[in-house]
This record gives structure tokens, C-alpha cells and sequence, in this order.
């Protein structure tokens, strides 16, 4: 499948590539990347899985990553400073990638949908849920935090492995940098899928390589700040996954999550670091499906 662009997407009017699958009759559930991640790192698959259960798909990239809109033009990106607290090269923030979602759905003509984000996705799906609760059925955020940095962080010897050495330049150098990086952060408790990362990481060079983009997102990350107290505020159906073996975004972010979103259930799974093993697919769609289809039930008979 080829992915398909909508221009003037959101309030600030950028360009975003996405794809669909299954019945565009079906209850409609968005994924949502993490930093520097494409759509195409939600597998396939992975994807199936979801329209096997009869729900409809929409995976699409971020702003800064893939084919959606980047911003070579805007203030370097300082992101040491920023975790130092000074926020100022920040191009933006998570609410206006949160917008950009929102502004996808507005171009397809959707009303609502049940929003799933992993990570950094997680958290702009918290985004949409605070900013934007009238446009999502239901919330799922898996391997992501709140924003409060007592919670969430990667181990100290996570940063040094994944992020240490020299800026990779080519692709051969790109791919081999993931491989490593999943390797660390990856799942201890599952089969590692060396050719599925290598695949999708030459792909996404292939697509868009854009370093500095990434660390555009980074900052926005950091920028947002601690969502807690607003979360709160959070009146949907949530589910909140993650591993309990994630070096990169500690499972007491998870927690923290669960504990802020009110009746938000929680799925801690041992084994599971910071990605999605091929294995776990069936486990986290059946779960995830679980609560749409549930929804959408409990939607229908309301009207």
C-alpha cells in the first residue's frame, strides 16, 4: 500500500501522509508514532491484526518524520538545554502535533475515533484526550509516561548505548544504529526480529532522513511539560500498556499513567521492553480491540 497525503492538515496547515486499512464502515482506530518513529514502524502486521477483529485502520507520520511536513527552516534544535529546562528552541509542542491528529481526522471526514500512541505517540494521544476530548472513543497509551520526570526515564545506561558515538550518516550506518538501539531497548522476553527492524529501519531511510527533525520532536517532548493534573480531567475509556522490562521509558510511567487517567485499566507485560515483538501482536490487538469494539457497543446502545 502506498501511503496518501492531505494537505492543510490542522491548524497549522502542514501536509501529512497516511494510510488506511480494512472497512472505512468499521470503528476507526489511530496510531499514533513515537519520536522519530514512521507509521510504517506500525507493522503491517500489526495493522491486520486490528482489521482481522473488525476495526478499521489509520496509521500515518508524524510532522518532522516520513512524508508528512518538515521544518528545515525553523531555530536549531537544542535539546541538552531543554532537558536542562530551557525550552526555547522548541518549534513547537505535543499539542500542536496533537492538532495535527485532529486535523487528519477532520480531513477524513471522522468525527471521532479511538486513539492508540506509543511513547511519544502515547503521549499525544494524552494530548488529544486532554485538548480534544469530544474527538476520542477511547484512549490507549503503551510505553509512554506523563511528562513528570520522576517517572518513565530511561535506565543511565540505556542513553550511552542508544544515543553514544557518532551521528550515522549513511543508511547502512542508520540501519545498523537500530539494530543496536533495539537491541537495548528492545524485548528480553521475546525473539528478537532482526530482519523486521532492519527492513523497516532502510525503509524509513529510504522515505525521509531527517536527524534534526527527530530532535525537533524530542524537544517538543520535553517542552510539554507534566500532563498529570491534567489527566485527571481524562473522561474516556482508557487502557494503558507496558512492558515490564522497558529500559527506555521505565514501566513506572505506565503506571503513573494509569494512576493519573480515572478507571484507566492497566496491562503490565512481563518480557516486554520498548517495542512491539511480533509475538505479543496477537495479545496487544485482542486486548486493545477488547476495549474499541466494547465502545462501540456500549455507543450504539446509547442511541
Amino acid at each position: 500500500m502506498s501511503a496518501e497525503k492531505i494537505l492543510k492538515v490542522g491548524p497549522s496547515g502542514i501536509e501529512v501522509a497516511y494510510e488506511r486499512f480494512g472497512d472505512v464502515q468499521a470503528p476507526p482506530v489511530l496510531l499514533v508514532m513515537g519520536i522519530g518513529a514512521q507509521m510504517i514502524n506500525w507493522p503491517e502486521g500489526f495493522c491486520a491484526e486490528f482489521v482481522a477483529h473488525g476495526i478499521q485502520v489509520i496509521r500515518f507520520d508524524n510532522r518532522d518524520v516520513g512524508l508528512s511536513s518538515h521544518f528545515p527552516d525553523a531555530p536549531p534544535p537544542d535539546l541538552p538545554a531543554a532537558l536542562a529546562g530551557d525550552t526555547s528552541s522548541a518549534s513547537y509542542t505535543l499539542s500542536d502535533m496533537a492538532a495535527d491528529a485532529v486535523g487528519l481526522l477532520d480531513a477524513l471526514g471522522l468525527d471521532s475515533a479511538h486513539i492508540v500512541g506509543a511513547s511519544m505517540g502515547g503521549m499525544i494521544a494524552q494530548t488529544i484526550a486532554i485538548e480534544h476530548p469530544g474527538r476520542v472513543q477511547s484512549l490507549t497509551s503503551m510505553m509512554s509516561t506523563t511528562g513528570d520526570l520522576s517517572v518513565g526515564q530511561p535506565r543511565p545506561d540505556t542513553v550511552a548505548a542508544v544515543f553514544a558515538g557518532p551521528l550515522a550518516q549513511s543508511r547502512q550506518d542508520v540501519v545498523d544504529q537500530m539494530i543496536r538501539a533495539v537491541r537495548v531497548v528492545g524485548s528480553p522476553g521475546f525473539e528478537f526480529d532482526e530482519a523486521g527492524v532492519r527492513d523497516r529501519a532502510g525503509r524509513a531511510y529510504d522515505r525521509a532522513h531527517d536527524p534534526l527533525g527527530i530532535a525537533r520532536q524530542a524537544v517538543a517532548s520535553v517542552a510539554s511539560g507534566d500532563r498529570t493534573e491534567r489527566l485527571r480531567s481524562v473522561d474516556v475509556p482508557t487502557l494503558v500498556i507496558h512492558g515490564a522490562d522497558d529500559a527506555m521509558c521505565d514501566v513506572s510511567g505506565g503506571r503513573a499513567t494509569a494512576e493519573a487517567i480515572p478507571g484507566a485499566e492497566l496491562m503490565i507485560i512481563e518480557g516486554m521492553g520498548h517495542d512491539m515483538p511480533r509475538a505479543l501482536w496477537p495479545e496487544i490487538t485482542s486486548r486493545i480491540a477488547s476495549l474499541i469494539l466494547r465502545v462501540d457497543a456500549a455507543h450504539a446502545d446509547s442511541t
